[in-house]
């Protein structure tokens, strides 16, 4: 029985790792879109921020699920040398880790981590307030606890939607440790073009 080409996936997204890299920031562009939006039309995002949230979460899984498809192949089409390959390897691992970090830290402070989260811990009011003034780095903060499933337990979800988006980034950070197994595998394999 003949195997259709589309499960043989030859063709890749990215043929080249230079492009990948390359192409990697670009996917944080529509966040940045998104969060313009809800400051232009704040009674609009409030009525649907479920659906931003659910297109946000959807639309990390599906740009992840590309590029590190594609990155198996590259890996595994190599022609350098296994250890500039290697090196290659933690290069993209370390982008795509940062960028997913980055990625869900900027929908918390859309979302802001404050209505997002309940803060579990006595703090200061002085320490709270700074906290306030700088939700950004809060939220990279809870991004951080979250992807790399450390969950310190001090910022837990208290809205549905809290809860959804945190169970989708641990997902892909339990994913992406064998992910990037998978990857050092094939890349060690250092298989040339056909």
């Amino acid at each position: 029985m003949a195997i259709p080409k589309f499960f043989l996936r030859e063709k890749r997204y990215l043929n080249r790792i230079d492009i990948a890299y390359l192409m990697m920031p670009l996917f944080l562009f529509p966040l940045w879109g998104e969060w313009a939006f809800a400051h232009a039309f704040k009674g609009y995002f409030e009525a649907y921020r479920h659906l931003f949230l659910i297109s946000n979460i959807l639309y990390i899984m599906l740009i992840r699920f590309i590029v590190l498809d594609s990155a198996i192949y590259i890996f595994s089409r190599s022609k350098h040398h296994v250890h500039i390959t290697l090196i290659q390897v933690l290069f993209l691992y370390l982008e795509i880790t940062v960028l997913t970090i980055l990625y869900y830290a900027t929908v918390y402070y859309i979302f802001d981590p404050f209505v997002f989260f309940h803060l579990n811990s006595q703090f200061s009011p002085e320490n709270l307030k700074s906290m306030y003034e700088h939700r950004f780095v809060l939220s990279m903060y809870i991004s951080a606890v979250t992807f790399t499933t450390l969950g310190s337990g001090d910022w837990i979800p208290q809205t549905l939607s809290a809860m959804i988006a945190v169970i989708s980034e641990v997902i892909l950070g339990v994913i992406q440790g064998g992910v990037f197994v998978a990857i050092l595998i094939y890349a060690h394999q250092n298989r040339e073009i056909k």
